[in-house]
Order: C-alpha cells, then sequence, then structure tokens
C-alpha cells in the first residue's frame, strides 16, 4: 500500500567524499535542520549571506547550516556559540528578487563536525569540517524503513501539529529521501532536531523520528482524557 518508487541509484552534480571541501561557510539559523538528501529552501536577506551565497557559487556552492546552542532571533550575533555537528548543502536552485533577497533551495551533502573555526577576514564564518565519520551520507542506498506503521502515525502527528502536507506526496518519496523530508518538515524542537542531526545511522534516525511523534501523541491523548 505504502511502496516507495525506484531507487535512484547517485547524485549526477554531487562531490566524491575525497571531494569535499578543507574550509566551509557556515550559516548560523536557529530551528534549520539540514539533513542528507533533504531539500530546504531560504530566503537569504541579510548583507553578510548575501555575500556568502555570491562566494560560495563562484567556488564549490557548499554552504554548512549549523544551529547555534540557543533559540536565537535574527539578526544572529557574529560570535554565537554553536554546535558542533551540521550539514553541507549544496546550492540547487538560485533566483534573484527585485528587493535584493536571494531565494536558494540547498541540498543536504554530508554532516560534519567543526573541527575549527578559522579566524579569516571576512562577514561571514567560516570552519574546517571534519566529514569523516559521517561518510555514509553519500550513500544512496535505501534503508528499508516500515512504512506501513510510518504513514498512519504521520497522518496523526501532522494533524496534530497542524501541518498541512499532502501525504500522498510523501508516499512516493523512497526512503532515503523520506526520512529527511519528515525530519526536516516535523515541527520538532531545535534540541530535538540536532539529537536527529547527530544520529550517526539513518534507520536510527528514522527511529528517533518515530519515536518523538508517538511520545507526543501519547502525551496529546493523555492531556484530551484528562480534559
Amino acid at each position: 500500500m505504502y511502496e516507495q518508487k525506484p531507487a535512484v541509484v547517485g547524485d549526477p552534480f554531487g562531490l566524491p567524499f575525497e571531494g569535499l571541501p578543507e574550509n566551509l561557510p557556515i550559516f548560523p539559523l536557529p530551528g534549520a535542520m539540514l539533513l542528507p538528501h533533504g531539500r530546504m529552501p531560504l530566503n537569504i536577506f541579510e548583507p553578510r549571506y548575501l555575500k556568502m551565497i555570491m562566494d560560495s557559487l563562484k567556488q564549490s556552492r557548499l554552504i554548512g547550516m549549523v544551529q547555534p546552542l540557543e533559540l536565537l532571533s535574527d539578526p544572529i550575533p557574529e560570535k554565537t556559540a554553536l554546535f558542533h555537528i551540521g550539514c553541507a548543502g549544496r546550492i540547487t536552485a538560485f533566483a534573484e528578487s527585485d528587493d535584493g533577497r536571494f531565494m536558494i533551495t540547498l541540498q543536504g551533502v554530508c554532516r560534519f563536525e567543526i573541527e575549527k573555526e578559522l579566524q579569516e577576514k571576512g562577514p561571514y564564518r567560516r570552519v574546517k569540517p571534519d566529514f569523516n565519520n559521517f561518510k555514509e551520507d553519500l550513500s544512496f542506498d535505501n534503508p528499508n524503513i516500515n512504512r506501513e506503521g510510518l504513514i498512519p502515525l504521520l497522518k496523526d502527528y501532522l494533524e496534530l501539529k497542524g501541518v498541512k502536507v499532502r501525504i500522498e506526496d510523501l508516499v512516493k518519496i523512497e526512503d532515503r529521501f523520506l526520512i529527511p523530508t519528515l525530519g526536516m518538515i516535523n515541527p520538532f524542537d531545535f534540541r530535538e532536531k540536532q539529537a536527529i542531526l547527530e544520529t550517526r545511522n539513518i534507520s536510527d534516525i528514522a527511529n528517533i523520528i518515530i519515536s518523538l511523534m508517538e511520545m507526543e501523541l501519547k502525551s496529546s491523548n493523555q492531556t484530551s482524557t484528562r480534559h
């Protein structure tokens, strides 16, 4: 009933592991979790990040999405402390607006640990990333998630949260892409998102997402019963 479409064999525009950059511009953004193979639309308007996007387009087209340790509002202070793990994303779509903004789409490529922050001159921050613990992010093998249990749970959870998504469209996505999509569209707390991001195995990521949805639904049902 919930079968996925035929598997994608690879990324025709992707980089091999050995081609990942030795330094990476980063975009600190609270509550924004990019996962490998996921797609994230971004509206860029701060001058420092407009510059970052322009520079990235001339180079690797990769930027690192990293969450600050606190849930801060824009603009993020320059030296805000960051979580130590983020995800590099490749700019796959780019458009300019008449009012000076960029609309871009990032596709998650590979997670990384921040080995150190680079003290380079410029309006945005750069880090030395360590991708070694996340080589499997570049794989297109599917983890074979139990969709018969996941999809009904997802329907209930999204309804509870008031998130309007066509389940029929999600069902068509293969597991390798479905899991990051669920992690990114579900309105989890920023600390929960970071826990998902730091989980190495994609099957374990699926289990964490399922557990978080189950706990929230159970909590909601208990509250409804008390009232």
